[in-house]
């Protein structure tokens, strides 16, 4: 069965053209591509019928889009209870948790891929979550265009790409600037919990965050954390405990 230009882009819904806009080509005034290094790989996974669905009958009341101008998080969410944003969020069940788990608190979650961008809100309607924005898009061009500064209460990235090659260590997003533009978004005492099961990454999250002056760690042994109860235990998570993998927890606050 063949179909037309037309029928196609009536059949062409909301979340199938998210999944196609994530990635948007940026050229320089010549003309040339400019080619960006990404802490991420877009990733064409499938979306399923049951996240498709709930990207396009929620996305208005879930979904925020990427703006070059500041959100007003008490107009978001309605309230002025403090905002937390996580990165990387996956499907999103941990994040969906925690809002559930804290209705005193605003969650922000970030995903460039759209499956669990999907699943995410699945499973926020499910629970009836309402404290709860989320956004598919790089994380990096949110932070730069529209968190405001001194706006955060806190920071989660938790099991971000470990790009454990040498050569792709320029990739990771724990790097200074990224630290500098984090805190700079915090408000004073906000917190970076981060999260990693691979120990060479964990060393370096660790170098990256005692070399800003403005955060304090919070571990009496000045290096890692025990996971605090407030970060729930992953299925991911579970299956290294099973096969003997550490996980490093990293808690600083700003000053």
């Amino acid at each position: 069965m063949s179909f037309n230009k037309q029928e196609l882009t009536q059949t062409t819904t909301f979340a199938d053209q998210k999944r196609k806009t994530v990635e948007i080509a940026e050229f320089t005034e010549d003309g040339r591509y400019k080619r960006k290094i990404r802490s991420f790989v877009l990733r064409t996974g499938r979306l399923s019928e049951f996240q498709k669905n709930a990207m396009n009958q929620h996305w208005h009341f879930y979904g925020l889009e990427h703006q070059i101008q500041p959100f007003n998080f008490q107009t978001i969410y309605g309230n002025d209870n403090p905002v937390i944003l996580e990165i990387g969020f996956g499907m999103g069940h941990s994040l969906v948790e925690m809002a559930h788990q804290n209705p005193h608190f605003n969650y922000l979650g970030i995903e460039v891929h759209t499956p669990g961008v999907g699943a995410c809100i699945a499973n926020a309607v499910e629970k009836e979550v309402k404290n709860l924005r989320v956004i598919c898009h790089d994380a990096t061009e949110i932070l730069r265009d529209c968190i405001p500064d001194n706006s955060l209460t806190g920071l989660q990235l938790f099991f971000p790409d470990p790009w454990h090659k040498a050569k792709h260590h320029k990739r990771r997003i724990v790097q200074t600037p990224f630290v500098a533009k984090i805190s700079q978004k915090l408000v004073q005492g906000g917190f970076i919990h981060m999260a990693t099961d691979w120990e060479n990454y964990a060393e370096h999250m660790l170098d990256i965050l005692r070399q800003a002056n403005e955060l304090e760690n919070t571990s009496i042994t000045n290096d890692y954390i025990p996971r605090p109860e407030s970060r729930p235990l992953t299925k991911f998570e579970q299956r290294g405990h099973r096969l003997g993998h550490g996980v490093w927890d990293l808690y600083f606050t700003k000053k």
